[in-house]
């Protein structure tokens, strides 16, 4: 029997692929119905009709980028507020277990009591096809990666003769290999086997050049627009500006200070001291992508950027070592890129 519709309650989803597993909850913590539904269109539309029986407040889903990405947009654009639960309380799971209405409760109870308190992505906006793109070119680049690498190791086991005219970069070997003549008659020689796979592997580089060409120019459009106060900082080029538009999302308030921004970017200073050491050293969580765009931002501006250049030997002088510097030097920047992201963020949001 179901609690009036009146009642203020909270509500977990445990995502999958194939079924979503939805629960209620009373202010309390106590359970007060469950229920298994589809992951279809229409599966999703019986759970959000199914949660209106009640006046929900927050509703936790566990996996929003993923599995529950699908249903996280048609739960935002219900009006429902919705938070990430991403992490299962190991007090829980040690105690009671592990099933699908038992993770629906337990997301449950993470918005009810705060453990969740991040708010999950917009993704019905530009910013979800910036994603997009950027996973398929991310894909692409790792290909060509793997075919280079493979085209010179090819390269390295042939002949002196057909090896002295390929070059000596992977890139030579691929430009020169995809003039070459196999005779197809003779594929029993291993030269001329040789000759057709190489331009298999040049063909196939030539052809994932183009693919990521054609995604550059795409992203450059969208990130341009939605990101220009981003790009205007030092060292902050297209892909780094839409790695860091991807990490915030496309709510504006979803991370409220720069110290959070700097949380989620792993770069936030924690203590690492011991006996007479008194150090910080910076925490290895969050999305390492994002640490990894601003490590690459710290480092290019070392070369270019001169007050960058002076901040690092001014910490240098006070005694810190250049790791502890640059680490500082990060904490900096994240509170610089977060401004910014901020705004363009707002912007976005006004359109």
């Amino acid at each position: 029997m179901t609690e009036p519709a009146t009642q203020v309650v909270f509500a977990g989803i445990d995502t999958h692929k194939v079924t979503h597993h939805a629960a209620v909850i009373d202010a309390d913590g106590r359970r007060i119905a469950d229920r298994e539904f589809t992951t279809g269109s229409a599966g999703c539309r019986a759970l959000i009709d199914w949660l209106g029986q009640w006046q929900v407040e927050r509703v936790g889903v566990e996996q929003t980028g993923t599995y529950g990405a699908g249903l996280t947009r048609l739960l935002d654009q219900g009006g429902y507020q919705v938070f990430d639960v991403n992490t299962p309380d190991p007090a829980v799971r040690a105690t009671v277990g592990k099933s699908d209405p038992i993770d629906a409760v337990m997301a449950a109870d993470a918005v009810r009591t705060g453990r969740a308190q991040t708010v999950a992505k917009d993704r019905s906006g530009v910013i979800e096809s910036i994603r997009m793109l950027q996973i398929a070119r991310a894909s692409a680049v790792k290909a060509r990666t793997a075919a280079l690498t493979q085209i010179g190791d090819l390269a390295t086991t042939l002949d002196g003769g057909l090896r002295a005219r390929l070059g000596s970069s992977n890139r030579q070997i691929a430009a020169t290999a995809l003039s070459l003549r196999p005779d197809r008659a003779r594929l029993h020689d291993p030269t001329q086997a040789a000759k057709v796979a190489l331009r298999s592997i040049a063909a196939r580089i030539r052809d994932l050049d183009t693919e990521i060409n054609d995604l550059d120019a795409a992203l450059a459009q969208l990130v341009g627009a939605a990101a220009p106060r981003l790009l205007a900082r030092p060292q902050v080029g297209i892909h780094a500006a839409a790695q860091l538009l991807i990490t915030a999302g496309q709510n504006p308030d979803r991370i409220a200070t720069e110290a959070a921004f700097a949380r989620l970017t792993g770069v936030a200073p924690i203590p690492a001291s011991s006996g007479q050491t008194r150090r910080m050293r910076l925490h290895r969580g969050g999305d390492r992508q994002a640490n990894k765009t601003i490590h690459m931002i710290a480092v290019g501006r070392l070369k270019n950027h001169q007050p960058a250049i002076d901040y690092l030997e001014r910490r240098l002088s006070e005694g810190l070592s250049k790791k502890d510097a640059i680490r500082a030097m990060k904490r900096l920047i994240a509170r610089e890129l977060h401004g910014a992201l901020k705004a363009d963020l707002k912007a976005l949001d006004a359109l």
